[in-house]
């Protein structure tokens, strides 16, 4: 696996002269409710990436963007947020200095709350010109903190894990908590910060999981290369 941490600027050169593509992974610092670190988001898009990057030797995994957009999650401490027009210019800027070097740039988002900068910065750097595409996971389950992003990280980094602390939030679907969330944030409707339930998280699920994202960011790292710079990808 290439980590650009770890190499050196004659390293990435021959990766970049052979067609590197750059995976950059785009996370958060936000409250994951009273059992998950506030790293969550982050760790996840760092693990897809670099199991995306241990495949596929032309795959070169980037240092994390570890902020975001998490104004909803404001009111917990430990919430760090950047905003939508931050993270877009952060992306923009990177995607315009990586695409110097590599073939391709694609941003490993795994925050929801980053899909409105993430998908702004790549509609202008494509229509600069520049290989610029983003990839997010397609994971069923509840929103925030549930089962879902809790066995992931028990998959990921299980030390890392509180379950003994782990509890429902507000169980309701994405249409009914969007206008509330959107208005007056999580902390309106979930004193725990968790969106969902992580009852029945196991590291079997999250392996699962995460094995299907790796396999599809692969998949869809290998299908960008040699498609011609002229579409905006989800």
């Amino acid at each position: 696996m290439s980590l650009l941490a770890h190499m050196t600027w004659p390293e990435v050169a021959r990766t970049t002269e052979s067609g590197g593509i750059l995976l950059i992974p785009v996370g958060s610092t936000e409250q994951h409710g009273p059992h998950l670190p506030v790293t969550t988001d982050t760790d996840i898009a760092e693990a897809v990436a670099q199991g995306a990057g241990e495949q596929n030797p032309r795959l070169v995994v980037a240092p994390a963007v570890a902020y975001g957009s998490s104004g909803e999650h404001q009111g917990f401490a430990g919430t760090l947020s950047i905003g939508q027009d931050a993270t877009e210019l952060i992306l923009v800027e990177l995607g315009r200095s990586a695409a110097v070097d590599f073939a391709q740039v694609v941003f490993v988002s795994t925050h929801g709350g980053n899909a409105t900068p993430v998908a702004r910065a790549v509609d202008r750097l494509r229509a600069e010109g520049r290989p610029v595409v983003a990839w997010s996971p397609r994971w069923e389950g509840d929103l925030h903190a549930g089962r879902t992003e809790s066995s992931l990280m028990l998959a990921i980094a299980p030390d890392r894990v509180r379950p003994e602390l782990a509890a429902a939030g507000d169980l309701r679907p994405i249409e009914a908590l969007l206008p509330l969330l959107r208005n007056d944030g999580v902390r309106s409707v979930s004193a725990n910060g968790v969106l969902g339930d992580p009852t029945g998280a196991n590291a079997t699920a999250g392996r699962r999981l995460l094995d299907a994202a790796i396999a599809d960011l692969v998949e869809f790292a290998d299908r960008r290369r040699d498609v011609p710079n002229t579409e905006v990808t989800r």
